[in-house]
């Protein structure tokens, strides 16, 4: 009953149904199965007894599409931990055991919750790993672009009055943005000239962080050639490291949590000059020891070296 309650429609994740660009019959379908397995994940999360028989289903998913449903499982238990009678702390439960190794995908899932909960039901960003929970944002920012498209997308909406987490000087802006970039990879179909293009009409301040956003997703669910992928670098210009960090990020999630696939590496090769294996553990090799945020967050400053070191050891820049 739980599930049937408030689970999506499958159906909403069409691109039919969302309006969204078909470049072709195998980019929509690629598309269209990574909603319907976010969908999946998240009804596994809502309708299983414990976080252990939720990992048994989502375990069963196939490695190309598993991630997205332990993103959409993220989702579903922080819908849990945010809705009356749900109860608390399934998110803390399911990080601390089946989905330790999921944590970047599932801290994506939790934003996907917020944008979904009133705000007096969000949970605190103490809750969260003080690097990590920038990510949550990226995902309010996928399904706000997602959704919300007319919005987000056409009228390039920022919300002034956002602040979680308290007291961040604008940077939730700009973690929504690397959200919003994400969504786009489904916005424009995995086309690249549509992708360049409509990254093209938003103020030249929020490029890189969209850059960002389309190198994660275009490595993470893939979907395109690697000259396709090389045509997008080149398009990125002077945010190429952008494009590279978000590309080293998506490369990290999936080998991390032990779901990479030959399209990873044809991603990576192609943004970063790198096998995946090697971009990923770049962004292990400069993340920071302790956790201080100064004049921009430790994540920012992280990304800024991830996408140096990828340009530098990958020559991804010249």
């Amino acid at each position: 009953m739980r599930r049937r309650m408030i689970t999506p429609d499958v159906s909403e994740t069409t691109l039919e149904k969302r309006g969204f660009h078909k470049k072709s019959p195998a980019a929509q379908e690629l598309l269209e199965t990574v909603g319907e397995k976010f969908l999946l994940g998240y009804a596994h999360a809502v309708e299983a007894r414990t976080a252990g028989q939720a990992e048994e289903w989502l375990e069963r998913i196939p490695v190309k599409f598993r991630g997205f449903a332990y993103e959409g499982a993220g989702m579903g238990y922080g819908m849990l931990d945010g809705l009356p009678g749900g109860g608390r702390g399934h998110i803390a439960d399911f990080l601390d055991g089946p989905a330790e190794k999921h944590d970047y995908i599932i801290y994506v899932g939790v934003g996907w919750a917020m944008a979904r909960l009133p705000r007096f039901r969000w949970p605190s960003a103490e809750d969260f790993d003080p690097l990590l929970r920038w990510l949550v944002l990226d995902g309010y920012g996928f399904h706000q672009a997602y959704f919300k498209t007319a919005k987000y997308i056409d009228g390039q909406f920022q919300d002034p009055d956002f602040s979680w987490p308290p007291g961040n000087d604008g940077y939730s802006s700009r973690a929504i943005d690397q959200g919003i970039g994400r969504a786009l990879w489904f916005i424009c179909g995995t086309d690249v000239d549509l992708v360049a293009d409509t990254i093209a009409r938003f103020p030249e301040r929020r490029h890189g962080d969209l850059y960002a956003g389309i190198g994660l997703a275009s490595t993470y669910a893939c979907g395109v050639t690697g000259d396709e992928l090389r045509k997008l670098a080149e398009f990125a210009g002077e945010h190429r490291g952008n494009l590279a960090q978000g590309s080293a990020f998506a490369a990290e999630a999936r080998v991390r949590a032990g779901l990479l696939i030959p399209e990873t590496e044809v991603a990576t090769q192609a943004i970063c000059g790198l096998p995946a294996e090697r971009a990923a553990a770049i962004t292990q090799e400069v993340r920071p020891a302790t956790v201080v945020d100064g004049e921009l967050p430790a994540f920012e400053t992280w990304r800024q070296r991830i996408a140096a070191e990828v340009l530098n050891s990958g020559g991804a820049g010249k």
